[in-house]
């Protein structure tokens, strides 16, 4: 099986779960490809089975608008009926950007994974917590 795992990260923090997640993924046999935002396009959809994405929220709690939501806007249709794996580190508020993409991707009738795993940034690094997560959605 392969995953794709697409993140945005301001500060580092999201391309570190990234990284953690796509090593619990391959202790499972997923062959795992990390890949940026801003690098990626709609021809992902035919080559990968399932999504894992990931971006901290900006602004008021939402999606960043200036690299990541330009992307994911352009794929978001193709995810019906795909397994998507949603997760961000944040520095404030309470997780209201993770809620309202959680229920934007179950409205494409995409296949969610989970809750979408969240780690406040002073509490980083969460390693063990996303590598597990990285083991349950290449299992899921």
């Amino acid at each position: 099986m392969r995953i794709a795992i697409i993140y945005w990260s301001s500060t580092g923090n999201t391309e570190m779960m990234a990284s953690s997640i796509a090593d619990g993924a391959r202790t499972k046999g997923a062959q795992v490809d990390l890949l940026p935002a801003v690098q990626s396009d709609y021809s992902v959809l035919e080559k990968y089975d399932k999504f894992a994405f990931g971006c901290p929220p900006m602004g008021d709690e939402e999606l960043d608008d200036s690299e990541f939501l330009p992307f994911y806007e352009q794929i978001e249709e193709g995810l019906a009926h795909r397994k998507v794996a949603l997760f961000g580190s944040y520095g404030w508020g309470d997780g209201l950007w993770m809620r309202e993409w959680q229920a934007r991707v179950k409205a494409k009738g995409a296949l969610l994974f989970e809750e979408g795993l969240i780690i406040q940034e002073d509490s980083l690094p969460k390693d063990d917590e996303c590598r597990l997560f990285g083991e349950r959605f290449a299992l899921f």
